[in-house]
């Protein structure tokens, strides 16, 4: 696998955890200090953000599997023609 999209995909999966962390943190302690709403958008986007960094890394690796698979079909009747 490419060491760029390695990096890409652990830095998803850091924000991820980031994210997280914040949700957790807004979750336990942010209903003490925060109205209500401005509570929940906080969780909704924090944990929103988390979802969406923990599934993004899966899909470039699903796209890389699938890209790499037709490269390699491709070669392959090529390289047989021969």
């Amino acid at each position: 696998m490419d060491e760029r999209l390695k990096r890409r995909m652990l830095a998803f999966y850091f924000a991820g955890f980031v994210n997280l962390v914040l949700g957790l943190y807004v979750l336990f302690n942010g209903r003490a200090i925060l109205e209500y709403g401005t509570w929940l958008v906080l969780l909704a986007f924090f944990f929103g953000f988390a979802a969406v960094d923990f599934w993004f890394p899966r899909v470039l690796r699903r796209n890389w599997l699938e890209a790499k698979a037709k490269l390699e079909a491709q070669q392959r009747p090529a390289s047989s023609d021969g």
